[in-house]
């Protein structure tokens, strides 16, 4: 299996136990995550070779998350040191008709003050055949998208396939950049695009034509999504696959969970999954590409193979407490095959 790198901030997640709100609770739960490491792990849950490249304070913090990639098969030997300070998120996992709240404290992390030139991207591209980041990384400090422009030419001078979730964050952007030029700049590289039409609209103002993106309905989303992506492949010519999820929120509990792709020509559907009882949503996005980036290098031919994987994949990360994946390729094949019964393997 040929070997991949994913290159981002890794925080700690702080949660108050079960559904409490904030104001309740007098303990968090201690969970190490983030977009890129999040899908580092579902890869080398599936077999295939991962680094994660990141900057890390070096303390008992950042130590307790380069271990916790490590115990998950992750490869850290590309990890630099440097910065005061981990990045820290605070969740309120929401329920029913309460949604899920997210309060950053991630301002002067180690990866925040990362700086061109910190990593030797000719070593850490050694061997490697796919690198992936996320629209999350350029938005946290300049010299964390410097350092990100830096990764995306190295890879493309070495002709690695190059993956971006695009993950427009509201809440980031704040120190100033201009987030179309970055934004373009970056994704221009890339031959694998991940993203919604909330992402499309916000970094490069690409509208759905001809239909509400609004209407409920799947169908309709994805129909309306097709014009998103002949729009994001005229943008970007390098570009060989758009893709996005389509989340319907009947609730906090409650989503349907399904996915397209599009080639260029065809426009791939996923089956619809009913996901009826929410266990934690954080990281579904991250899960999806993670599978994505499995499914395309295992049915290289075969888009719809790749798709109904990601799908799948996302599907069984909602069941899961923490931000990562930790399914195997069987459990993702066999809810692919039609068994969602849940039971006992005995």
């Amino acid at each position: 299996m040929k070997k991949v790198v994913t290159f981002g901030e890794i925080m700690l997640r702080l949660a108050p136990p079960g559904f409490l709100r904030f104001s309740q609770s007098t303990s968090f739960d201690a969970i190490y995550g983030g977009g890129e490491s999040n899908v580092a792990v579902s890869l080398a849950n599936y077999g295939v070779p991962v680094d994660f490249v990141t900057r890390l304070p070096d303390n008992d913090i950042g130590k307790c998350a380069l271990m916790e990639m490590r115990k998950r098969g992750v490869g850290t030997d590309k990890i630099v040191f440097g910065g005061a300070r981990l990045g820290i998120y605070f969740l309120e996992t929401g329920a029913v008709s309460r949604g899920s709240k997210v309060v950053y404290d991630r301002a002067h992390s180690a990866i925040a003050e990362i700086e061109s030139g910190m990593i030797d991207w000719k070593n850490v591209f050694s061997g490697v055949k796919w690198f992936h980041w996320t629209g999350i990384t350029p938005a946290i400090s300049q010299g964390a998208a410097d350092v990100c422009l830096e990764a995306v030419k190295a890879a493309s001078e070495l002709d690695i396939t190059i993956s971006t979730d695009l993950n427009y964050r509201a809440k980031l952007w704040k120190y100033g950049g201009d987030r179309e030029a970055i934004m373009t700049e970056l994704t221009s590289y890339c031959d694998i695009i991940l993203g919604n039409e909330e992402d499309a609209e916000k970094h490069f103002g690409i509208k759905p034509q001809g239909l509400d993106i609004t209407t409920q309905g799947e169908q309709v989303k994805a129909e309306a999504f097709l014009s998103v992506c002949e729009q994001m492949m005229k943008k970007f010519p390098k570009a060989k696959k758009v893709i996005t999820t389509l989340r319907g929120s009947l609730s906090a509990s409650h989503n349907t969970w399904a996915g397209v792709l599009y080639d260029g020509k065809t426009m791939y559907k996923s089956p619809e999954y009913q996901i009826t009882h929410i266990v934690d949503r954080v990281g579904g996005g991250d899960s999806f590409m993670g599978g994505l980036i499995y499914g395309l290098l295992q049915y290289p031919d075969n888009d719809q193979n790749a798709l109904n994987f990601a799908v799948a994949a996302s599907c069984l990360k909602h069941t899961i407490k923490g931000d990562a994946n930790l399914v195997t390729t069987d459990e993702v094949e066999k809810l692919m095959g039609g068994d969602a019964s849940g039971r006992v393997a005995r």
